[in-house]
């Protein structure tokens, strides 16, 4: 190859044109545009393209996989294509480059990490020599709202390849993610009676105070030094405030580092019940991600990524992240290694960010993932 195949105005240039198109979970037909912009860059590779209609009010998923090495375990790629920035947004954080900084709509989080893998593949289909296992690479449509159409998917996947590396950004200056947090996610729905609150308050029993001792319960789960965190996010109730509210509900997220914690608490949480005469509590949810523990073979991996960065000049470290990925569906069972994506900050804000001087050592960690992993 002539030239430098990673240089970081062509690839930033690329990165643009994903976060121009605005790809939120909500309005499936702008992420299949930008999945339009993604199959179309594919269309001279070595691949073969699937698109996995969309469904449930998601867009569609888009699956690559490289024309060598299929049948056998192989590199499965995980990126996503939605984000969590409404419609119009760019024109609130438009694209924009100020010194080491690129500025833009999911640029972090995480067109900037999808981007570089898929150039990455196409240094890989312009060598003379083809690397020694098959790639497939996983468009999701859905991962900001918890995978729900493509989990299925991607466990599928996961089960049948060898390696998994998911392009999230990285974190905390570069660091690579080798475990993560299981995601637990709760609807609280409580009913009790309603009654005038001035004339006859006796007859009446209040969900939202029956509520109100649910969450003194799940809020007492919280164990900073276990790593398990359990926050009420979303509370609703009554009608008016001279009425005993009949109806009373909360969204609740749980945070587990590991299946142990997953496997005491979340019955714990379904578990709950009213204490209150005349109320009744039902709790709904389960575990939708699982934790993302550092497996042997998921340290092994990490341990080769490491030796690669060594060998291009830089050092890689990793962390341990209490966001959930779609690295939790396949870290329990297949060798996943996260956070291969950009360097950068703000992540779901009104600044986020990718660090331009990142992008090209990036980029060459992920091809040489592709070349040297067997």
């Amino acid at each position: 190859m002539s030239g430098n195949p990673f240089g970081t105005a062509p690839i930033l240039d690329g990165i643009r044109r994903w976060v121009e198109i605005e790809s939120p979970t909500e309005r499936p037909d702008q992420v299949n545009k930008l999945a339009d912009l993604v199959a179309a860059g594919y269309r001279d590779l070595s691949v073969t393209i699937e698109r996995v209609p969309g469904r449930d009010g998601c867009g569609d998923h888009l699956v690559t996989r490289s024309s060598w090495g299929q049948g056998v375990p192989g590199i499965l790629v995980l990126s996503h294509l939605d984000t969590v920035h409404p419609m119009g947004f760019i024109e609130r954080l438009p694209f924009k480059v100020e010194g080491d900084r690129a500025f833009g709509p999911g640029i972090y989080d995480m067109k900037g990490g999808a981007y570089l893998a898929y150039h990455a593949f196409r240094q890989i289909c312009a060598d003379d020599i083809r690397p020694p296992l098959g790639i497939t690479h996983i468009y999701v449509s859905d991962e900001e709202i918890g995978s729900p159409t493509s989990r299925a998917l991607i466990e599928a996947e996961g089960r049948s390849a060898k390696y998994v590396l998911v392009t999230e950004p990285a974190r905390d200056g570069g660091r690579i993610v080798t475990g993560r947090k299981g995601v637990a996610r709760f609807d609280v729905f409580v009913s009790g009676t309603p009654a005038h609150a001035g004339a006859r308050p006796e007859d009446g029993c209040s969900a939202i105070r029956e509520l109100a001792n649910v969450i003194q319960r799940l809020e007492a789960m919280n164990n900073p030094k276990r790593g398990v965190t359990v926050n009420v996010g979303v509370v609703r109730g009554g009608t008016k405030p001279n009425v005993i509210a009949e109806e009373a509900y909360a969204e609740v997220d749980m945070r587990v580092p590991t299946m142990a914690d997953a496997d005491e608490l979340v019955p714990k949480v379904l578990g709950i019940t009213s204490r209150t005469k005349g109320v009744i509590v039902k709790v709904r949810g389960e575990l939708n991600r699982p934790p993302y523990e550092k497996s042997n073979a998921g340290a092994a991996l990490y341990e080769h990524a490491k030796g690669i960065a060594a060998e291009l000049g830089f050092k890689l470290l990793d962390v341990f992240s209490g966001g959930g990925s779609d690295g939790n569906f396949t870290a329990p069972h297949t060798a996943t290694l996260d956070g291969l994506g950009v360097d950068g900050k703000g992540a779901h804000t009104h600044y986020e960010q990718l660090y331009v001087s990142s992008i090209e050592p990036r980029a060459r960690l992920l091809y040489r993932l592709y070349q040297t992993l067997r």
